[in-house]
């Protein structure tokens, strides 16, 4: 099982829709989370940036692995 949702995740297109995934919900939880930081000149959090965009990844493709196991073989 564990074999079929790696293969999932790493195929039709799954990386490429969870990183546009990540790459806009990331940006705007950073511009919320930090934005008074950014707008000041402030030192950043960078694990938290970081972490801000891997979170939204992981459960986008998390969704998309669900889903392809959870569908009927046809």
């Amino acid at each position: 099982m564990l074999r079929l949702a790696c293969r999932c995740a790493v195929s039709d297109g799954v990386p490429r829709r969870s990183l546009y995934v990540a790459l806009v919900v990331g940006t705007i939880l950073n511009v919320i989370n930090q934005g008074d930081a950014l707008i000041a000149g402030a030192s950043l959090g960078w694990m938290k940036i970081i972490l801000t965009y891997v979170v939204p990844y992981a459960v986008s493709t998390y969704g998309a692995v669900s889903y392809q196991l959870s569908r009927p073989n046809t």
